[in-house]
């Protein structure tokens, strides 16, 4: 049976020049060197010492969040927060945890990639940029000094451009002190997941949905929960309601790519404001609509209760590392001091050629070339396979449902012909329920894309 949590003799001075979340982390850690916090006791929930300080709640998790990192605490299934056990053992190590598996496709490399038409979703184009402007970002990053102590929610400037970035293009009236800079959607969601989970808390992943989001919850020790989705997204009716947080791609799901309707995403707010829960919102391909302009973001419906994750993988390039979290000040501060703990920077450079690239108006221009020639791609492949495909109203991918039996075959007969697929099968957790091909035609040439398409076209009959 779990020990029912401790009386903390603690207390918070509001008087203090030092932060309360800090001044609590001191406290409980004095506790437990001197004794009156032994080692598997357990500790009030978040909730409820907030309660007894009279503080936010936010207060508390940062406080415990630190004393997580430093080794002071530990979670235990289901069960809460305890002073870890700070003997040393006599002998033996302790077992390291199993990594998450992460299913990847055979790799071509060397000479084998040689004539290859790769239609594998999630690779952008990276070939057709403008030279001169690309040169003018990296020759203005070069006049950022190094910095021995970077903010951790990212440069000044580059927060206030994406504050005005989000405004034009997502109808966010957001401003720097919402925004951190991050290394992209997986670190953005990594952050979140740290700050807010606990082992054994229950994340909501969409079913199927995008891996790496799995990866990272189950990563943090998280109990992941497939939500199962249709043509529309994530199907809101039945959610769970004891979910700490749920992670959705509501502008183009993955990989079904539907687009979250907004009656639905108002039902999905109301559940979260129900049920306590954070809705991570990943923006991913809102930038690439090709039949009416994009629906409007969750986090603009609800900035209280929604953090949204965006990146320049797919405008741009995966290589040049920089993504974007929008939340509340508040939980963004919570953010910094998770990132200062984990020691984890997005690089100043490449922020700093970033902001270069939004103040000229580079990236817009290089959005609105790039989004005519995906539009041109995709024309090719519904122009092929016709009625067959789906979700093809934006983004770099569409799908195609076959028949369970036919998929791996098929796969496998386009590879021994030079085109490289992805299988539904692979963007599920649990049962398969729907079976087909993700084609992606980013980062194929358009003369390619229809050479490839042109074999799956004919492998399908």
């Amino acid at each position: 049976m779990p020990r029912p949590s401790v009386d903390l003799p603690v207390s918070v001075d509001r008087e203090a020049g030092t932060a309360l979340a800090v001044q609590l982390g001191d406290r409980l850690r004095d506790a437990m060197r001197g004794g009156a916090l032994s080692s598997g006791e357990r500790l009030p929930s978040t909730r409820a010492l907030a309660r007894q300080l009279a503080v936010s709640r936010t207060v508390v998790t940062e406080a415990y969040q630190q004393l997580y990192a430093e080794g002071w605490l530990e979670g235990r299934h289901g069960s809460g927060t305890y002073v870890a056990d700070m003997a040393v053992p006599a002998e033996g190590r302790a077992p390291v945890p199993a990594p998450v598996p992460v299913p990847v496709a055979p790799a071509l490399v060397g000479e084998n990639r040689r004539g290859v038409i790769d239609l594998r979703p999630g690779r952008p184009w990276v070939h057709d940029y403008d030279r001169a402007a690309w040169r003018r970002a990296w020759r203005g990053a070069a006049d950022l000094p190094p910095a021995s102590d970077p903010d951790p929610r990212g440069l000044p400037r580059l927060r206030a451009a994406l504050a005005e970035h989000l405004r034009r293009t997502r109808a966010i009236p957001v401003g720097p002190e919402n925004i951190m800079v991050t290394r992209g959607t997986g670190n953005g969601l990594d952050l979140v997941a740290a700050t807010l989970l606990r082992p054994g808390d229950r994340a909501g992943v969409e079913e199927p949905g995008y891996r790496v989001a799995r990866n990272v919850f189950a990563g943090r020790g998280a109990e992941l929960v497939p939500c199962p989705v249709d043509e529309d997204g994530v199907v809101v009716d039945g959610l769970p309601e004891d979910l700490r947080v749920l992670y959705t791609t509501p502008a183009h799901q993955y990989p079904l790519g539907g687009r979250l309707p907004i009656p639905r995403r108002e039902r999905l707010l109301a559940w979260a404001r129900r049920t306590g829960a954070i809705v991570v919102e990943d923006d991913y391909d809102a930038e690439f609509r090709y039949d009416v302009a994009p629906l409007p973001a969750l986090h603009g419906l609800d900035p209280g209760r929604v953090v949204l994750l965006g990146s320049l993988s797919k405008a741009l390039t995966p290589d040049v590392g920089v993504g974007w979290l929008v939340a509340r000040p508040g939980f963004v501060e919570a953010l910094a001091v998770t990132r200062d703990a984990l020691a984890d920077r997005t690089s100043g450079p490449a922020q700093q050629a970033v902001a270069v690239l939004l103040e000229n108006g580079d990236l817009d221009r290089h959005l609105r070339r790039t989004r005519l020639e995906y539009a041109r791609r995709r024309a090719v492949i519904v122009g092929l396979l016709g009625s067959r495909v789906m979700g093809d109203t934006a983004g770099l991918h569409v799908m195609v449902e076959l028949p369970e039996g036919v998929v791996e075959p098929l796969v496998e007969a386009a590879r021994a012909r030079g085109v490289l697929l992805d299988s539904m099968a692979r963007h599920y957790y649990g049962p398969r329920l729907r079976h087909g091909l993700v084609i992606g035609y980013g980062s194929a040439s358009r003369a390619d894309v229809r050479r490839g398409v042109s074999v799956v076209a004919e492998l399908i009959g």
